[in-house]
């Protein structure tokens, strides 16, 4: 996971970062980004607002780093010694959380970023830079073992494999399963394989 140390000032309490974490989460989930203000995540988590802001900037950064964690959590860096099966669990793990409650909260903070620089500039670096970290792993793993083309940009074959998921996420078109990711990589790795 990336660095998620706190700005300069008293350390920050683990219990006190879960309670922020869980109470944004909850928030969102009850009322969406726009409903969920600084004001009401410090009245459910018990931790002062001034704290919260000491520690975030805004209660965008705060739902970036919730979405992380969860992140993490569905769709881990699985190393199954196959690049297939690694792609074809990470993917699931998009998925799953894509069609989530979390999901639908993801999609308004991607909303979100088209107008407000700060919000993306947040996005980019807290959540997307790290998760594409994660996965480029997968991907230099399989050009290493001989699985993958060394020749293709490695940005571009990322974006191959996730972006439907995103793509699927905004516009609601076609399901967001397992079924759909398995099918998803299979057709993507059927031109990145060696």
């Amino acid at each position: 996971m990336p660095d998620q140390s706190p700005r300069a000032g008293r350390p920050r309490s683990e219990q006190a970062r879960g309670a922020v974490l869980s109470a944004c989460t909850e928030l969102l989930r009850q009322g969406g980004l726009r409903a969920t203000t600084t004001d009401r995540i410090a009245a459910l988590s018990g931790v002062s607002k001034a704290t919260i802001y000491k520690w975030w900037p805004n209660k965008y950064a705060v739902a970036v780093e919730a979405f992380l964690s969860r992140m993490y959590a569905e769709s881990p860096d699985p190393d199954t010694g196959s690049s297939f099966e690694d792609f074809r669990l990470a993917v699931r793990g998009m998925m799953r959380f894509s069609a989530s409650p979390d999901g639908r909260i993801f999609a308004q903070l991607v909303a979100e970023a088209q107008n407000d620089p700060a919000v993306a500039a947040e996005l980019r670096e807290r959540l997307i830079a790290p998760r594409r970290a994660l996965v480029r792993v997968i991907w230099d793993r399989g050009v290493a073992r001989g699985e993958l083309c060394e020749d293709v940009d490695p940005e571009v074959a990322l974006d191959l494999l996730f972006g439907p998921t995103m793509y699927r996420l905004v516009a609601g078109h076609a399901p967001l399963d397992e079924t759909a990711a398995d099918d998803i990589v299979r057709a993507a790795l059927s031109g990145l394989a060696r």
